[in-house]
């Protein structure tokens, strides 16, 4: 007999015997009869995946998701919902919150003294604050403030996470973020920020996770020089060698070998902006930045002597429509 057949015998005996049959498989030792009347009521025929749906159904969802998200901000950033928070100025030393965004990818950019600079394409995307601890309930020191960037759907959350930003007025998002602030930069949650945060001629620190290359060996992850080609050498080209000597009698810990590569986190300092688009909130950062392109970073000020210009208001200005500016 065909194992298909005898399979749906054996499913269609147990869910013919109904609840009795359940309370006798359950008995039993051989459990595959629970199995099948599992998988009967909650399998392919009780569940809908995104392939069910046709391409207009797909639209539709998106535009109903993303028609509740604009509502429920516009409804959190009324101004006669609460009283806003006192904005302090701003003291040599302070630090303030930083930014989520999302890496567009690198291009050319030109000075007016005609000076060319490779950049990295910052897009700031749906970032709010979203909690403030006071250093009383952190370490005593400093402040924090959490920020939320780029919103995502709500069927990838668990319930907790999804009440947690029911109390906050906001969709959910991707990335979460924590940044230490002092107590003259404290932003009120549900504040949002945006590309003009920063201004061109300061310098930012950006930290991602860079790019995954899965299991590499000595050459590729710690640049070792390899043995010979030749003159003997059999199958020993790439290898490490020897990882220890004799009177230690072991490896000592931390000892360069095979492993993972990349998907870490790494921060590259220092990098200079060199110009902010208002109208698509786009930071132009020079240099490389780690990670792969769309993937979410966090970029934060540095406070360096001689490195940074006039500090803006804490909170991000309301993004006007218009050119960008450089």
């Amino acid at each position: 007999m065909p194992a298909w057949r005898l399979l749906a015998r054996a499913g269609a005996r147990v869910l013919g015997r109904g609840v009795d049959g359940l309370h006798a498989a359950s008995g039993s030792r051989n459990r595959t009869d629970i199995w099948f009347l599992v998988r009967s009521l909650h399998g392919e025929s009780g569940t809908w995946w995104d392939e069910h749906l046709s391409e207009e159904n797909v639209q539709f969802v998106k535009q109903l998701a993303s028609d509740e998200n604009k509502a429920q901000l516009a409804s959190k950033l009324c101004p006669l919902k609460d009283e806003p928070w006192p904005v302090h100025p701003w003291e040599p030393g302070s630090s303030r919150v930083g930014l989520i965004a999302l890496k567009l990818g690198m291009m050319p950019l030109w000075t007016k003294d005609g000076q060319r600079h490779a950049v990295t394409l910052l897009q700031v995307q749906d970032c709010h604050v979203l909690k403030y601890t006071p250093k009383e309930n952190y370490n005593g020191k400093m402040a924090a403030l959490t920020v939320g960037g780029k919103t995502v759907s709500r069927f990838h959350k668990s319930p907790a996470i999804l009440e947690f930003y029911q109390e906050l007025g906001l969709p959910p998002k991707q990335k979460v973020k924590i940044f230490k602030v002092t107590d003259n930069a404290v932003i009120k949650p549900g504040t949002p920020l945006y590309a003009a945060h920063f201004r061109p001629g300061q310098y930012v620190d950006v930290t991602a996770k860079t790019i995954g290359k899965g299991f590499q060996g000595v050459m590729k992850r710690w640049e070792f020089k390899g043995q010979p080609a030749t003159h003997g050498q059999t199958k020993t080209h790439r290898r490490p060698g020897a990882v220890s000597t004799g009177d230690v009698a072991r490896v000592w810990p931390g000892a360069k070998m095979p492993g993972p590569l990349g998907n870490i986190d790494r921060t590259a300092f220092g990098l200079r902006v060199w110009r902010i688009n208002t109208k698509h909130n786009i930071i132009y950062v020079n240099g490389s930045v780690p990670g792969h392109k769309n993937c979410l970073v966090k970029a934060l000020t540095l406070l360096m002597s001689g490195a940074e210009v006039e500090m803006p208001a804490w909170a991000s200005p309301v993004v006007m429509e218009g050119p960008g500016t450089g």
